[in-house]
């Protein structure tokens, strides 16, 4: 195995742990889209991928300041 192959392994862990971490953090689902306030089932946070984009730029520029 060469540094490639031992980088590419690394980064590979790395991203599954930030994966699953993302997976299980953030706000509660309320039955509406966090976004634009479309009814949802009780177990959805957003109505569609461009809402939840939307709501995390909003979010992450919040949290860089």
């Amino acid at each position: 195995m060469d540094e490639a192959d031992i980088a590419a392994e690394r980064i590979e862990r790395e991203m599954a742990s930030l994966l699953a971490l993302r997976r299980h953090t953030g706000p509660a689902p309320t039955g509406a889209c966090l976004w634009c306030g479309e009814p949802l089932a009780p177990s959805l946070r957003w109505c569609s991928a461009e809402c939840r984009d939307d709501w995390e730029r909003k979010h992450a520029r919040a949290h860089r300041r």
